[in-house]
């Protein structure tokens, strides 16, 4: 592989390039979760580059080795996924998103016409829809409410706005939606909410322990 860094907004993004040795099929760019980074999808790439697809595993802007002080849940995240994108020059892209991850891709589908496909496994629906299912009981929904719109104000960024729900009507390429029936942090419910929505070909895989 080899590393490689881009500009997006003036932060400095870092990933690993894998590039295939096989007759090339495609692109795939990975974004990874909250409190993550690119490392989680070395088995991807393990997976996916000898089939003919060169993998970029990118640190998302506050994870990792990437700059950037806070997280905005896609908001900025999605014109990243764009700045990547030309740098790699590439035609078409594959993301694979997971988590928060998977969210980002989902909003930059729709406004990127290079954007080929996206699997999004484990996607919030909206975020204050996923603030509210991860607060633990003893704190009242005024004070999750309050600590979502300071985060946003500390972020620059409005909480409603970051949306896969609102993004999926637009979306005309094909997504995979795959999501555990057992995941507590974020149920399967979100993805169902996006299935409901999808604007193009999309499959929902429901994945049991």
């Amino acid at each position: 592989y080899r590393t490689i860094a881009i500009d997006s907004d003036g932060l400095r993004l870092e990933g690993w390039d894998f590039l295939t040795p096989a007759p090339r099929r495609g692109r795939i760019v990975y974004l990874h979760g909250i409190s993550d980074n690119r490392q989680s999808g070395l088995g991807l790439a393990e997976r996916f580059v000898p089939r003919g697809f060169d993998v970029l595993l990118l640190d998302q802007r506050a994870h990792g080795r990437s700059g950037g002080d806070t997280c905005s849940y896609g908001v900025f995240e999605r014109r990243d996924v764009t700045r990547v994108i030309e740098a790699l020059r590439a035609q078409r892209v594959i993301l694979f998103g997971s988590s928060l991850g998977a969210a980002v891709a989902l909003q930059a589908a729709p406004d990127d016409p290079r954007i080929a496909a996206v699997i999004a496994q484990s996607p919030f629906s909206d975020l204050p829809t996923v603030v509210r299912d991860r607060t633990p009981w003893f704190v009242s929904h005024r004070f999750a409410t309050a600590a979502l719109v300071r985060a946003g104000e500390l972020g620059g960024f409005t909480p409603a706005a970051a949306s896969p729900l609102v993004a999926a009507a637009r979306i005309r390429v094909p997504v995979l939606l795959i999501h555990g029936t057992d995941d507590r942090e974020t149920p399967a419910a979100h993805s169902r909410r996006l299935a409901l929505v999808l604007g193009g070909p999309h499959r929902l895989l429901l994945v049991s322990q």
